[in-house]
């Protein structure tokens, strides 16, 4: 039986133990902040990047693998695992250079290689969920098209939202205006965002107050999922897990949880949405 690895990106927000256990393969992506670089989830973590965030007035920036990263990494694991297959998902085209890089990668290869590149048209545990995934079947042994399209499917019942805790960090980002970053702030908004079937954030509305806006995250659960009550959860949160305490009790009262992963918010995605930022993904059990 030929051998499936799972190569994904450090954007994935996998939490280490999942990655150990499943034998995940990440790529890192870089955070700036000035002349100080850093590989995400490597050389600087989450906990210690939302320090540096806060008390930093310079806002950083993140760069993608280049393809001769990613031809690296396919190189070492054909070299570990020969004959091996690859499938490589990465963070949404939508948002990120990073899927086209791997898919470049794959023509920088001297051999003829088995590799398949997938764009997850997700972000953080967004997509490490069908990381996730795809790493139990190709342990149990399925071909690379039979995991594609069990995460095919898996991505049409998953559902997510997530909310930021302030709008300072978008609007620095370029995300949106100076004038709507502080009348939000003023007003405690709370904007709802979710992701389209493109892979591109879009807003979904505005609330007022956090715990008001994780009730309405819940609602909309509730209607994108009519008649589903056992399901499973992966909450991501910027290094800070008692911060989503709140959330999956009130998520319990309406729905029965029969698994949670807690994912933290690596620096790569935090660069954008800023610390006290929740992410919730939820799909049938």
């Amino acid at each position: 039986m030929k051998k499936t690895v799972i190569v994904t990106d450090s954007t994935a927000d996998i939490p280490a133990d999942l990655v150990k256990k499943y034998d995940i393969r990440i790529v890192p992506l870089r955070v700036m902040f000035g002349h100080d670089s850093y590989l995400d989830g490597i050389e600087i973590t989450p906990g210690d990047f939302y320090k540096r965030l806060v008390a930093s007035s310079q806002m950083p920036t993140t760069s993608q693998p280049s393809p001769a990263d990613f031809a690296a990494a396919y190189e070492a694991v054909l070299k570990e695992s020969p004959g091996c297959s690859i499938l490589s998902i990465h963070l949404s085209s939508g948002m990120s250079g990073t899927y086209q890089s791997a898919l470049l990668a794959t023509s920088m290869l001297e051999e003829e290689t088995d590799i398949t590149v997938w764009d997850s048209k997700s972000a953080s545990y967004g997509f490490g969920l069908f990381v996730v995934h795809a790493a139990k079947l190709a342990e149990e042994g399925a071909s690379v098209e039979e995991i594609v399209s069990a995460v095919e499917e898996l991505r049409s019942q998953r559902k997510l939202y997530f909310l930021v805790d302030t709008l300072e960090y978008l609007q620095k980002g370029g995300r949106i205006g100076k004038a709507s970053a502080i009348l939000g702030t003023l007003l405690n908004i709370k904007p709802i965002l979710s992701i389209d079937q493109e892979g591109i954030i879009y807003a979904v509305e505005k609330v007022r107050g956090r715990k008001k806006a994780t009730s309405r995250i819940i609602e909309l659960f509730q209607k994108e999922l009519p008649g589903i009550t056992n399901i499973h959860v992966g909450v991501g949160h910027t290094a800070d897990p008692a911060s989503v305490e709140e959330f999956l009790e009130q998520l319990s009262t309406v729905f029965t949880v029969k698994e949670v992963v807690l994912s933290e918010i690596g620096a790569v995605i935090g660069t954008h949405v800023g610390p006290g930022t929740i992410a919730a993904y939820i799909w049938p059990a």
